[in-house]
């Protein structure tokens, strides 16, 4: 699970998005419609980020496809210290540019 963080979370260009929607559903679960108002993202966008999410079993999702709300899955929350991890490099990376 850590090496799939760090990849997903790092290793693209859509890592930062990513980090943002994991904590934003982490803090409260929400439906894809709710992150693209609350972090200011384009829907599509927070679509192909959150089918990444799952498909690497960093999130899961609950009810239908459109109204689904997202949450992060049981083995994402045994390693939230890896994603902890990744948010405090990032800081530092964006820091020192």
């Amino acid at each position: 699970m850590e090496a799939a963080l760090w990849y997903v979370l790092t290793g693209t260009r859509g890592g930062p998005n990513r980090v943002r929607l994991l904590r934003a559903v982490n803090d409260r679960p929400r439906n894809a419609n709710q992150l693209a108002e609350d972090l200011e993202l384009d829907y599509k966008t927070v679509r192909h980020h959150l089918d990444v999410l799952v498909d690497n079993d960093i999130v899961e999702s609950s009810g239908d496809d459109y109204g689904a709300v997202y949450l992060p899955t049981d083995r994402v929350r045994d390693h939230w210290d890896t994603v902890e991890d990744i948010v405090d490099e990032q800081a530092d990376d964006e820091e020192s540019t």
